[in-house]
């Protein structure tokens, strides 16, 4: 079994040794890195379009970071062309760039990679305390209708590295706007690796990710938005520092109780490195901000590997919110952790009931574009 150090240096090495990584993941058409830095994108003499910018590491475009062009990208319907290379650093996309669109100049999502290494754990240069979990994340993206395509978004802190550290929760990116679009994306670490949330209690973020990848072991998808996941692959990894029964769990939904559309999964594929039965399929969280939350999962047509526990797939984050409480549901999943042994503990959808959850009824009047 890979370690956790072993997965960091397959992604700190960048592009050459990617394809160890996560293969599964990356999309069939994929043929490696083009021979032009941006590819079929243009570059800064031959711009798609007067509103496209070019982030290159070693000078061929206009920014070498992205920080430093999104900083430069104010106003609406920017787009960043990304070449291959491994970008190290925070990103925080104020919500103000409504309609950011960043692309991945590769055919692979592995050759182009954010990441960072911080933990909510993790004390801040200035002495001002920790990051707390939101502060952890690699990559925050706050505006509405923001999209990517066919980039790696990752955290890389370890907890072998920081053995004192209790905050453990280490994020690869939240996101945060309504009408967030994510197509053959990677999302890499090990606690909380994607958060998937909304500016405010009160408001609906709507999001969609399809064809992507994400792995992790504690929660490491989670948040409160309305997030519709299609064709997409989870992998729960190994644990070296726990030797029994529960190594962690997928999902940690935390909706609203306002809202009827929390977590929908279909039609994706749930893999471990783990031993069979180590994970839970979800869990719900009742954050301390909202109290009232109910958080709800759908995942339907998924095929649930060996990793997942069947007996007993759902469990409390806290004792005073049971899972049983929440709106946790399946239909029509196949594969060895989706074996129905106690019906009590594997609430199921009936044809009339599937029928309301969709990928149509999650997003309502917006439409992808793929």
């Amino acid at each position: 079994m890979p370690s956790h150090l072993s997965r960091r240096n397959v992604l700190l090495a960048g592009a050459a040794a990617g394809s160890a990584l996560a293969l599964s993941a990356a999309p069939a058409h994929a043929h490696g890195r083009p021979r032009r830095p941006f590819g079929r994108y243009g570059s800064p003499s031959a711009r798609l379009t007067s509103t496209t910018l070019y982030v290159h590491p070693r000078g061929a475009g206009d920014f070498t970071g992205l920080q430093a062009a999104v900083d430069a990208a104010t106003g609406t319907g920017r787009t960043l062309v990304i070449a291959p290379g491994v970008y190290r650093e925070t990103v925080s996309v104020p919500a103000d760039r409504t309609g950011m669109t960043w692309i991945g100049a590769s055919e692979d999502p592995r050759d182009v990679v954010v990441v960072f290494d911080n933990a909510a754990g993790t004390p801040k240069p200035d002495g001002s305390g920790t990051y707390g979990t939101s502060g952890s994340a690699t990559t925050t993206l706050r505006p509405d209708g923001f999209t990517a395509r066919r980039i790696t978004f990752a955290n890389d802190w370890l907890r072998a590295d920081h053995p004192g550290v209790s905050g453990t929760q280490a994020v690869a990116v939240k996101v945060m706007g309504d009408r967030s679009a994510f197509f053959d994306c990677r999302f890499l670490g090990h606690q909380d690796t994607l958060y998937a949330d909304s500016a405010s209690l009160d408001t609906v973020a709507r999001q969609y990710f399809a064809r992507c990848y994400a792995e992790g072991d504690v929660d490491f998808v989670f948040g409160r938005a309305t997030a519709a996941f299609e064709d997409c692959d989870f992998r729960t990894l190994i644990r070296p520092d726990l030797t029994s029964a529960p190594f962690g769990f997928v999902f940690a939904p935390s909706t609203a109780v306002a809202n009827p559309h929390g977590f929908l999964v279909t039609r994706s594929r749930i893999s471990s490195e783990a031993p069979d039965g180590y994970y839970k399929l979800a869990r719900p969280w009742v954050p301390s901000s909202d109290p009232t939350a109910r958080p709800m999962l759908t995942v339907r047509d998924t095929h649930l590997g060996a990793g997942i526990d069947a007996v007993a797939p759902y469990t409390n984050m806290a004792s005073g919110h049971p899972w049983q409480d929440q709106r946790f549901a399946e239909y029509r999943n196949t594969g060895p952790g989706a074996v129905i042994t106690v019906p009590a503990n594997r609430p199921q959808l009936t044809p009339a009931q599937a029928a309301a959850h969709t990928r149509q009824a999650w997003l309502g009047d917006w439409r992808p574009q793929a």
